[in-house]
């Protein structure tokens, strides 16, 4: 679905206007740009009445993304208005433009902001973006629909929610995850985690008294997405989540070259940590470069 706006919203299109991408594309070049103000929170109530209800097409099991498309400072209060959208469980990406300002658009976005915040100096920057923005948001809609069962209540009160999500001792194949509890302290929680730039999700079930867990055998220099959802008898709190990056492996240090005579030489180094070979490679350097 899509709305523009400027002092008054206009939905261009509801959910279930369309129902192949060719349609949506063909609707996208057909579109006219509209001019005028910036009335943000307008703007994003305007989707929460209108545009996110069962009449228009949203269906109530699924995933709940907005993406605000701005390039400029909002006139009115957006922060309000996308705290109500996110205390509903609806994620919102926000993406700025030219005279976009940074931190309302931090403001206005769901956490992780390392992820759901952009920022380009023009329009044709925006194609930049596309690659990341469609992975990120396949993952998230991907990690979300992991949840219990739709005839589960999602509660996103405090009360039901863990807090301070804190990673640590970070390596290239493992990370520790410690969060503060609920008040009311959960059955269980799912922890869910996997690469940001692709990858099938891994869950850890944990019981509702232990609040960290160690992550081990992950793949060395990438960047992981981790989630941790509370989970109770008849709901389930809103979850915490983070987004760091292993360590690269450990490399050999200080070569040095010794003992050379006309068809040998002699090479050492400082040891690899955790390295169990080495692959050692010889070529004559091309002309003209050090020997």
């Amino acid at each position: 679905g899509l709305s523009q706006y400027s002092s008054d919203p206009r939905t261009e299109w509801d959910l279930s206007a369309y129902s192949t991408r060719e349609q949506v594309l063909e609707a996208v070049r057909n579109l006219r740009y509209k001019g005028g103000n910036t009335f943000t929170g307008l703007a994003l109530t305007h989707v929460l009445e209108q545009n996110l209800k069962p009449d228009a097409g949203a269906r109530l099991e699924a995933e709940k993304l907005v993406i605000l498309l701005t390039d400029g400072k909002s006139q009115d209060d957006a922060n309000l208005a996308a705290q109500t959208l996110k205390n509903l469980g609806i994620e919102i990406f926000a993406i700025g433009v030219k005279n976009a300002d940074e931190a309302e658009l931090r403001q206005v976005a769901s956490e992780p902001l390392e992820l759901t915040v952009y920022n380009v100096l023009d329009f044709p920057l925006l194609s930049s973006l596309v690659s990341k923005l469609t992975r990120v948001l396949c993952t998230r809609i991907k990690e979300r629909s992991h949840k219990e069962p739709a005839d589960t209540p999602v509660n996103m009160g405090p009360q039901l929610s863990p807090t301070d999500l804190k990673i640590s001792a970070v390596t290239s194949k493992s990370m520790h995850l410690a969060w503060s509890p609920p008040p009311r302290p959960p059955k269980k929680y799912r922890v869910v985690y996997y690469p940001s730039k692709g990858g099938t999700p891994k869950e850890v079930l944990l019981e509702g008294a232990v609040s960290s867990l160690q992550l081990s055998n992950l793949t060395s220099h990438t960047e992981y997405l981790v989630s941790v959802i509370p989970v109770y008898d008849a709901a389930v709190g809103d979850g915490l989540r983070g987004v760091t990056s292993t360590l690269p492996l450990s490399s050999p240090r200080s070569l040095r070259v010794s003992e050379l005579s006309h068809n040998s030489l002699r090479l050492s180094w400082k040891a690899a940590q955790g390295a169990t070979h080495y692959l050692v490679l010889c070529s004559a350097a091309p002309d003209g470069a050090e020997d």
